[in-house]
């Protein structure tokens, strides 16, 4: 039976994940996109400072690198959590989760320019432009009516996803050589992105998320707690069970998830096109992993 537990983990982060958009834009139709992401640090830092506790992993000396956990803060938090947030509210959620597939694409990218063992192979940049089509596909630049068009909410999401895939190259540059505890890693991450966000969000109007009790459930519980907190301590357990490999193709699911939350459960307007650029989406991230193969 415990064999079985790292791929209920793996399953179970994935529709965690993907369930994301559609509580994000919920929320965000009763406070601001700062707003949401305030609540989601701190119900999200909650359950991992507890967990780091308990297994005693926070060192008082870790504070001497407080520097690398204020910029991985911004880059894996605030800016990444903020630009989610904010396209998700202009656009439909599956079309949001659809686009957070191109992570490992600006993953590649930066690892390419600014890690000397990161090779770009044929296939990988084939992958590459793949990637990127599907994403140009989804944001409708090719449409015929550009009016309909919201290039704003799809900007925002490719600048979290840079913000993001930018972190993970941050983090194996100048955080993994430091041989900190994961937990600990990301308890002094979510604690410096409370206190940047404590520092600038406008708290005026917070407690509007009170309107709707499934909009604030689903903001505190299911971006909080579960797909901030819960899913960080589940990701770095499948890391240190199944590799990093393997826990790295947890991107392919929340995108199949949140198209199926927003075209099947809430019923968005999401087109068949739509479906086909996210097939083009994973095909570039699945070259992008094959290419050392």
């Amino acid at each position: 039976m415990m064999k079985y537990i790292p791929i209920l983990a793996f399953w179970s982060l994935g529709i965690i994940w993907g369930s994301n958009f559609i509580y994000m834009k919920m929320a965000a139709e009763f406070i601001e996109p700062m707003q949401v992401v305030f609540y989601r640090v701190l119900f999200g830092f909650i359950p991992v400072f507890f967990y780091a506790l308990y297994i005693k992993a926070l060192k008082f000396e870790d504070l001497k690198y407080i520097i690398h956990f204020v910029v991985m803060s911004l880059l894996a938090a605030v800016i990444y959590f903020f630009g989610y947030v904010k396209g998700s509210s202009l656009l439909l959620s599956g079309i949001a989760g659809a686009l957070s597939g191109a992570i490992p694409l600006f993953s590649f990218l930066m690892a390419s320019i600014f890690l000397k063992e990161e090779k770009v192979t044929k296939l990988a940049l084939l992958g590459v432009l793949l990637g990127f089509l599907g994403v140009l596909i989804i944001s409708g630049v090719f449409s015929s009516n550009l009016e309909n068009t919201n290039i704003e909410g799809v900007l925002y999401l490719l600048i979290a996803s840079l913000s993001v895939g930018s972190s993970f190259v941050y983090a194996k540059k100048f955080i993994m050589p430091l041989k900190i505890n994961v937990v600990a890693l990301t308890t002094y991450q979510l604690g410096s992105a409370l206190i940047i966000l404590f520092l600038i969000v406008d708290f005026k109007g917070i407690n509007n998320i009170w309107q709707d009790t499934h909009s604030f459930i689903g903001l505190v519980v299911g971006l909080g707690i579960l797909g901030t907190g819960l899913a960080y301590i589940l990701y770095y357990y499948m890391i240190e069970k199944l590799g990093v490999l393997k826990a790295s193709s947890i991107t392919y699911i929340p995108p199949v998830v949140a198209l199926i939350i927003g075209f099947f459960i809430v019923g968005e307007d999401i087109k068949m096109i739509d479906f086909i650029a996210t097939i083009f989406i994973f095909f570039g991230v699945f070259l992008i992993n094959k290419k050392d193969k």
